[in-house]
């Protein structure tokens, strides 16, 4: 609990002009070095600071110490990983939450999806990436990387290019941000989304993605994050339930229909969400090995097994399956897998799939209620909630049939592990979010006016419209 105090201490420094949260030194603690899951890139001390999802095995002999090597085949990988990870928000997530929303907000809500893609990747390569996997403290990377110093065609993360790397893990950065958007669609004002990511990316995700696979101390104290279960959906997801909090619901809630416009587009984006995440965890073992074939594979069986569990449990208490609810079925598969990828087997996955299916559902249904806030696409209740429950569970099936040597010995240590990763992502999230949209009020507003409100986000932000 100290650390996870010590963390938040690092939101009154970025907003209250202090830079003594730099110098908490880490010398006790060596960053984490991670690689692929099995062992097939070899890294240097040089490269402990840009560490990555899965963990890396300690050095043995001096051979293991020796000079990185490119390896083709891995990169060949992670460049189609990349563009399958980037598939994933545009169109995939575009035409996920572009189908869910009124005809009127369809382009609003897509142009978000799409403006993280712009924001983010200036973004990341201009100070996101040296704050995330930089060498620095505990909390938070250093500034030697800024705008990619440093780098070039020669330098290597493990057995692929380090170029090749940022723009991996800017696509981590990119889908984050856009998730948020499914909290405050058909409501919030464009320019104020903008300004919202471009700060959040630096002052949230960054910070926290350093915890995890940076050389931070969540890594360090053993935490298991393959793919993002911590860093991208527990983030996003509840900064989307702060963003929905503080605009408030949607005008006519409740006494107006706000059934989807096209469902067929929520379908298909479903579906690049599927396919695209075989590189978002398939990606994540950083070769192409074993390791990102059994991630593929516990991706696509929790991912089916969510989608049965949804069904039965909408079946049993709606009468009937939607078509709807199996595509948000399989997403919030996906969610609970994202941690536990590259390191539960089969049976494991079919289990955290089953699970994550039914405490998703209620996520969406009776917890949204009892939250009573307007998370218009529920990105909390998919992702937050999806997030939660994977992170808890890798620590419980985490498996040394899998991992190894490396897989815990203590379930329930690890378990308590992944829980003060949990806690220490909704408490470090909340309260920069919190802060960061209370200051964009202030200086440009966040919610759309009544009147725009109400003649949709199309024409009153964009001067277009679906005819």
């Amino acid at each position: 609990m100290k650390k996870i105090i010590m963390a938040l201490s690092l939101s009154g420094a970025l907003f209250g002009g202090s830079a003594a949260w730099a110098e908490e030194a880490t010398s006790s603690a060596p960053k984490q070095t991670v690689v692929a899951a099995s062992d097939a890139a070899t890294t240097t001390a040089a490269s402990a600071a840009t560490a990555t999802p899965a963990l890396a095995p300690a050095a043995t002999t001096p051979a293991s110490a020796a000079k990185p090597k490119l390896d083709t085949g891995d990169t060949a990988w992670i460049l189609i990983s990349t563009a399958l990870v980037l598939l994933m928000t545009i169109p995939g997530l575009a035409l996920f939450y572009g189908g869910m929303v009124r005809k009127k907000n369809v382009l609003g809500t897509m142009a978000h999806s799409f403006m993280a893609a712009v924001i983010v990747s200036i973004v990341w390569v201009v100070i996101g990436y040296t704050l995330a996997f930089d060498t620095g403290n505990a909390f938070i990377g250093g500034f030697s990387k800024t705008m990619l110093a440093g780098i070039n065609t020669d330098t290597l993360q493990g057995t692929i290019p380090e170029i090749l790397f940022v723009i991996f893990q800017m696509t981590f950065a990119i889908i984050t941000v856009a998730i948020i958007s499914g909290s405050v669609a058909e409501r919030m004002k464009f320019g104020a989304f903008v300004a919202f990511i471009t700060i959040w990316v630096i002052a949230v995700y960054a910070p926290i993605t350093h915890w995890v696979w940076g050389g931070g101390w969540l890594g360090t104290d053993g935490a298991l994050d393959f793919a993002g279960g911590t860093v991208v959906h527990i983030n996003s997801g509840v900064a989307g339930l702060v963003a929905a909090y503080l605009l408030g619901k949607r005008i006519g809630l409740g006494k107006e229909s706000m059934a989807p416009h096209n469902l067929v587009l929520t379908v298909i984006g479903a579906s690049m969400l599927w396919v695209g995440w075989f590189g978002f965890n398939g990606g994540s073992a950083l070769g192409a090995n074993g390791a990102a074939g059994y991630a593929v594979l516990t991706t696509q069986v929790a991912a089916a097994a969510a989608a049965i569990s949804w069904l039965f449990v909408e079946k049993m208490i709606r009468g009937k399956g939607s078509v709807l609810g199996v595509a948000s079925g399989a997403v919030a598969g996906l969610v609970v897998i994202t941690p536990a990828a590259g390191y539960v087997t089969v049976s494991g996955a079919l289990i955290m799939g089953l699970i994550g299916g039914v405490v998703c559902f209620w996520g969406t249904t009776g917890l949204k209620r009892l939250l009573k806030v307007d998370d218009s696409l529920d990105a909390f209740g998919l992702h937050a909630v999806g997030g939660i429950v994977g992170a808890i569970l890798t620590g419980v099936f985490a498996s040394s049939f899998i991992m190894g040597s490396k897989a815990p010995t203590d379930i329930a240590h690890q378990v308590w592990v992944q829980v003060e990763g949990v806690l220490a992502t909704i408490a470090y999230s909340g309260i920069l979010t919190f802060v960061i949209l209370k200051v964009i009020d202030v200086v440009i507003g966040l919610r759309a006016s009544n009147d725009d409100e109400r003649m949709g986000l199309d024409l009153s932000q964009h001067g277009e419209r679906i005819e």
